[in-house]
């Protein structure tokens, strides 16, 4: 039996950063599409009237959405507001009476995960849980413990079928496809083991810094991040089984398995490093020892991955703002045409952003003439740059819908901690490294024995 629809949109921090550069105008793009036709109830504690927070909305489909369409004026038109603060329970009795006849309504948190328990105690006391959904942002929890109290402050209030957790990777139209193309292609899964990848690769790098989230960062630094949501999703998607049947419990068991089976990061598989002049950054400390980099080499014990190293870096002001993954599989057993002429090791490469999606296989072909000597080639299976669904839509779309196909899991968001926890607290170093380089040198050891990182190109 299908879940039902929900009949009105709360969104409580309507006036804040995130709202206004994403969700706003993933709603404008849902209303466009046909998909989002009730109520959307904002909450904030901002001394707002409805008509001052409608200008926001219009500065904000303007600056961030599709401008001043018929989409933009139906969502204007759909607007509420509740203003107030959170703790207090009239607050909340006001978005009850909001609500009217609302029977399922989707409550999306876009505050502080500091204040997920307070709003979602105030939720349940108001009556307005019942039959609702709710959606939270990321960062979910700071470490393993945080984030099973966040899981124990939700259920309080809401059954586990009825949260969803976001992980904006998860909508990319790229990370989609992925997905798709690992499991829609039968020429892929007889090489898709240990007997022929030599090893995986996945980097996410920016040329651009903290852009004024010094404050923010110093809380979170890479690994939490992008390392333990972002990247180990990817991850999942790259190494996890075919899921049995098409439902979305089926899909999200297989990637539980793959953080599972991951074993938790060491000291010795990991460098951390801080672009020169992040210290000087608006809210960094001046002492500041928070990563901008992280470099790891990762270990998947199952049957199918074992012995295979797993390389994941990410990191700010590196040379190139790119995020790509390097499946690269073993050389040929023999030299067939000798040593000069060796072919080089074939790979399958996937450009999951941020402004194109290519998937492309590398190989080697002859030269023209008579000796046989050869070049590298890439087959390009896919090379998109066409316009795409943002993530936010996507998501919002399906939370709509009660579809979790797309959304973080309880046991899946604490076993992606256990990778990652026993290293946070842990005083290690924090290497300086060059705006514009690859990071810090010391993390080219990690991955030496497999020929050194792999450096996408700019887009």
């Amino acid at each position: 039996m299908s879940a039902p629809a929900s009949d009105a949109l709360v969104l409580f921090g309507a006036t804040g950063d995130l709202a206004c550069r994403k969700i706003f105008p993933a709603l404008q793009a849902l209303i466009r599409s046909g998909s989002l036709d009730v109520p959307v109830i904002g909450v904030a504690s901002s001394g707002l009237a409805l008509e001052q927070l409608r200008q926001r909305v219009r500065a904000s489909l303007r600056q961030h959405g599709g401008g001043g369409d018929d989409a933009a004026e139906r969502l204007l038109a759909l607007l509420r507001y509740v203003d107030g603060d959170y703790r207090e329970a009239t607050t909340h009795q006001r978005l009850r009476a909001a609500l009217g006849g609302a029977r399922h309504p989707l409550h999306y948190l876009a505050v502080p995960p500091s204040l997920f328990p307070l709003v979602v105690d105030g939720i349940g006391e108001s009556g307005s849980a019942e039959g609702a959904r709710v959606v939270v942002e990321k960062p979910f929890g700071r470490d393993l413990a945080s984030a099973q109290a966040l899981n124990r402050a939700l259920h309080r209030t809401f059954a586990e079928a009825s949260v969803f957790r976001i992980d904006h990777y998860l909508g990319k139209e790229a990370v989609q496809n992925l997905l798709y193309f690992r499991f829609a292609n039968a020429f892929l899964e007889p090489v898709w083991n240990r007997n022929y990848v030599s090893s995986i690769q996945i980097t996410m790098a920016e040329e651009i810094g903290v852009q004024g989230r010094g404050r923010f960062y110093e809380e979170v630094g890479a690994l939490r991040d992008v390392v333990q949501n972002h990247m180990l999703q990817v991850l999942a998607h790259l190494a996890m089984e075919p899921p049995v049947g098409a439902g979305a419990e089926a899909l999200r068991d297989e990637k539980i398995k793959v953080f599972r089976a991951i074993r938790p990061l060491a000291a010795e598989d990991l460098v951390r490093g801080q672009y020169d002049g992040y210290r000087a950054e608006d809210g960094v400390d001046s002492a500041s020892q928070v990563e901008t980099f992280a470099a790891m080499r990762l270990h998947l014990d199952s049957w199918r991955w074992a012995d295979v190293p797993i390389y994941i870096r990410a990191g700010k002001r590196l040379t190139a703002t790119a995020t790509e993954v390097l499946v690269q599989l073993k050389h040929p057993p023999q030299r067939v045409f000798g040593a000069a002429a060796a072919a080089g090791a074939n790979y399958f490469r996937f450009r999951l952003g941020p402004d194109r999606v290519a998937i492309a296989i590398g190989a080697s072909t002859k030269h023209a003439g008579a000796a046989m000597a050869g070049e590298p080639v890439e087959l390009y299976v896919c090379n998109d740059r066409g316009p795409e669904m943002s993530a936010y839509e996507r998501l919002i779309g399906d939370a709509l819908k009660g579809d979790p196909t797309l959304f973080a899991r309880e046991d899946g968001v604490e076993a992606a901690w256990r990778v990652v926890d026993p290293v946070l607290k842990l005083p290690l170093a924090v290497h300086p490294y060059r705006q514009g380089s690859w990071g810090p040198q010391e993390a080219d050891a990690l991955a030496a024995s497999c020929g050194g990182w792999h450096r996408p190109a700019q887009a």
